[in-house]
């Protein structure tokens, strides 16, 4: 008798972009100087002493910590989308502390209750896990910047990502307030990730919450929120998702059964991150620097930046293949992100992360001259 083979979810899954730039990352690190590594946007400057000063204040912490979080942490992000981002009407239930956005958006579909003959829908250009999230609940998922593409179909949710994450293009206030009609008039769930919301050269832009955008309601959407890029906390993972109180209680109801809890010390650190505008300011200064240095030397070897007005990335191209793109900057010691990660729209483009530190953005110019 022969046993049923059991499908394993991860067969349902993309490969994992990155194992597949092991090879040109081998070629890079083969430069007399080393690699250059612009293909993932970790940050690499110290955590602001403000923030480390918190989390050890608050090492002692013996007792579970509640899924919902401090009051104080809601409110710090209250406070931070009022103050920074023009956010009103926003209450102590429509805030909800997350460890990491990828883990909140990885798993936000199937939270919501939206499995298979759903259908999901995000941006052309996307960060693979708005996909990965579909797949892991058996939903149907299409890649597209055109509500009309749709057609009659419904999506159950829907996901916008302004700045975006790979191009940098940050879509203006008139548009999201077209898109949060459409999904009310057709009760679509719109999630806006917004993670790169302070990362901002060329362009101003705006939370799903603000008024202008949302009519002053927050019914039926919610916005997704990342301290690791403003704050250099990638390593905390903190995060939060903020707007329609019913959606927010339906991601805690689920999440209090599971055991998701952002530990307290990293709930303090969040605190003093989002209470502190100006280790923002001087960080906003030292990315602005590199991102000149290498747009610069880009353009200066014969690519041309689309977009890129906002985010940690430049969008580049020389419309030729990315892969080919790719192993032309590895033998250079340069290892970049093609654009085939994001989505078939990104075929002749690479992203170039400007978060490496001021030596090796030094040595990439020094190269691509």
């Amino acid at each position: 008798m022969t046993r049923g083979v059991r499908t394993t979810v991860s067969s349902r899954l993309p490969d994992f972009p990155w194992d597949h730039l092991t090879s040109y990352a081998a070629t890079a690190r083969e430069h007399a100087d080393g690699n250059v590594d612009l293909s993932v946007g970790t940050p690499v400057d110290p955590t602001p002493a403000v923030v480390q000063d918190a989390l050890r204040a608050a090492a002692d912490s013996p007792g579970y910590p509640l899924t919902i979080g401090l009051v104080e942490t809601r409110q710090a992000a209250i406070d931070w989308l009022a103050r920074r981002h023009g956010v009103t009407g926003l209450g102590l239930d429509g805030v909800l502390p997350v460890i990491g956005s990828k883990e909140l958006i990885g798993s936000m579909a199937g939270h919501l209750g939206i499995g298979a003959g759903d259908l999901i829908a995000y941006p052309a250009l996307a960060y693979p896990t708005y996909e990965v999230g579909a797949a892991l609940v058996g939903a149907r998922a299409v890649a597209t910047d055109s509500l009309t593409s749709l057609g009659p179909e419904t999506p159950a949710l829907l996901w916008l990502n302004s700045p975006s994450n790979p191009s940098g293009r940050v879509l203006p206030p008139e548009h999201l307030k077209k898109v949060v009609d459409w999904c009310r008039e057709r009760g679509t769930i719109l999630v806006s990730d917004e993670c790169y919301l302070e990362c901002a050269w060329e362009a101003s832009p705006v939370s799903v919450l603000h008024p202008s955008v949302s009519g002053g309601s927050h019914e039926g959407i919610l916005s997704v929120h990342s301290l690791s890029k403003r704050s250099n906390l990638a390593g905390y993972r903190c995060a939060f998702v903020a707007g329609d109180p019913a959606l927010v209680g339906e991601l805690l109801a689920v999440r209090k059964n599971l055991g998701l809890q952002m530990p307290g010390p990293q709930q303090r650190a969040m605190i003093a991150a989002l209470d502190d505008d100006e280790h923002v300011a001087v960080q906003h200064a030292t990315y602005a620097a590199r991102r000149a240095s290498l747009r610069t030397a880009l353009e200066g070897a014969g690519f041309r930046i689309e977009h890129s007005e906002a985010s940690l990335y430049l969008w580049a191209t020389r419309d030729e293949d990315c892969w080919t793109t790719v192993s032309w900057l590895a033998e250079r010691g340069i290892l970049v992100a093609p654009g085939s990660f994001y989505g078939a729209a990104g075929s002749q483009h690479v992203r170039v992360a400007f978060t490496a530190t001021d030596e090796r953005v030094a040595a990439a110019v020094a190269r691509l001259a």
